[in-house]
């Protein structure tokens, strides 16, 4: 299959572009381009190649999630500039 003018006013239709004549011709060189690289591929026997599903072996590598209370609530109040006994105070964002 071969991309022609036709076809590029097409995709740029459904895409909303404008192009140029230059452009026009520019996106059918690389759309062809695109579509011989395609067919190089296609001619590469896969027959014995399983499909990748991970790049690698590896699997569930993340670490166990467990709850944990690494500081208090007091501690992490402390270093705010204004707080009270349970809140953070913050300047009013709402009008």
């Amino acid at each position: 299959m071969k991309i022609n003018e036709d076809t590029v006013n097409k995709i740029a239709q459904l895409a909303r572009l404008e192009l140029s004549a230059d452009e026009k011709a520019e996106t059918m060189k690389d759309m062809n381009r695109i579509l011989d690289f395609m067919d190089k591929l296609n001619e590469v026997d896969t027959t014995s190649v399983e499909p990748l599903v991970y790049m690698n072996a590896d699997v569930n590598v993340l670490r166990e999630d467990v709850v944990r209370h690494d500081i208090s609530h007091e501690e992490g109040l402390s270093n705010a500039p204004e707080a009270d006994n349970d809140f953070f105070h913050v300047a009013k964002v709402i009008g």
